[in-house]
């Protein structure tokens, strides 16, 4: 039997866990799910500034469901992983479709929506409604494993299904306890519980931990398989017009190499520079009107850390002689747009920089 957990949990979260957080003031379940998807793989001190400008441009699902991808991309930009932001989008219009713009009260009905997962599915249900429903994200799973010193390999989709059970087992007797030991999982492993060093002394579950007590608590927990990583280089066109436009041409929504920055808005993008030298070469071809190039700038090499893979990045700025209405760079969906125009849209992180630097 695993040890009884929750209502040491419950009280230590109520006297030493994260009460100040925006989200945890509201069992709105649409403050709560927005709150979760951005949580995940991103830190709290991120996600607080996205948070509130979010929900003052699209305060409800409904008006989520009713805007444009353009205009929920440009309020997800620089946060990442974007494909959370389309999966938000795709969300609300399900549950405005489907459930009359009402999020299902259980797990099981909320996990069916696109992009919500079961852990994310099991947060929205405990905080909002006290459903008895584990959830087993990062910060969650290390707790547990140490707590029980589990041995299985992570890697294993049985070895997790198993955690997942002694998770539902250790969960609170009474419903109206989730919201506060839901939370005190979550503060635990992101406060006390860390991947390095944990701060077992101030730990409140020290005496029934089993990796504390065996002195191994960061050798849990074990996962085999390793992240490959990649590198690539990429080489960014900026075509500038000389009324000091760019143009920037939305990205395919998803696809092979095409899933990066899916759907965000980019300069002309070339995989080798032989590439990039080609199409310069071809402008005056391409365009509607033979126009010169003015001026060219090859900036410095940005690196991008993606999860799985480095991106180089090779920015060349193009200042030509023509303006905008006489030009037409590509048949893909793109536009003319001022650097205000640019910024105000979906734009990858890198490529916002570079915007804010010409």
């Amino acid at each position: 039997m695993p040890p009884v957990i929750a209502p040491t949990l419950v009280q230590w979260q109520a006297q030493h866990g994260r009460n100040h957080l925006p989200w945890q003031a509201t069992r709105d379940p649409y403050r709560v799910w927005l709150s979760e998807i951005m949580l995940q793989q991103t830190q709290v001190a991120t996600v607080l500034g996205y948070y509130s400008r979010f929900l003052a441009a699209l305060p409800d699902v409904a008006a989520l469901a009713a805007a444009s991808t353009d205009d929920v991309m440009a309020l997800w930009s620089g946060l990442g992983y974007y494909s959370r932001a389309r999966n938000l989008h795709r969300c609300a219009q399900a549950v405005m479709r489907e459930h009359g713009g009402q999020f299902p009260r259980s797990a099981a009905v909320l996990a069916t929506l696109p992009g919500i997962g079961r852990t994310t599915a099991a947060a929205i249900a405990a905080f909002c409604f006290e459903e008895r429903s584990a959830i087993l994200d990062a910060n969650v799973k290390r707790v547990l494993t140490r707590v029980l010193a589990f041995e299985g390999d992570l890697a294993q989709a049985a070895q997790e299904k198993a955690l997942w059970a002694l998770a539902e087992q250790l969960l609170p007797e009474h419903g109206h306890d989730m919201p506060r030991y839901t939370q005190a999982l979550m503060d635990l492993g992101a406060t006390v519980c860390t991947p390095r060093q944990p701060a077992c002394s101030q730990c409140p579950l020290q005496a029934v931990c089993q990796a504390h007590q065996a002195h191994a608590a960061e050798r849990y927990p074990i996962k085999t398989r390793k992240l490959r990583r990649s590198s690539q280089a990429w080489w960014l066109l900026f075509l500038r017009d000389s009324a000091g436009r760019f143009w920037l041409q939305r990205r395919p929504e998803k696809g092979g190499a095409n899933a990066i920055w899916a759907g965000l808005f980019s300069p002309l993008i070339y995989p080798d520079a032989p590439a990039l030298e080609q199409a310069l070469a071809s402008l005056p071809t391409t365009l509607t009107s033979t126009v010169r190039i003015a001026q060219r700038r090859d900036l410095p090499v940005l690196a991008h850390v993606l999860t799985h893979r480095d991106l180089f990045l090779h920015p060349v700025v193009v200042q030509l002689e023509a303006d905008a209405h006489v030009l037409d760079v590509a048949r893909d969906e793109g536009a003319w747009c001022s650097p205000a125009q640019a910024l105000a849209l979906g734009l990858p992180a890198p490529v916002r920089k570079l915007m804010l630097e010409f």
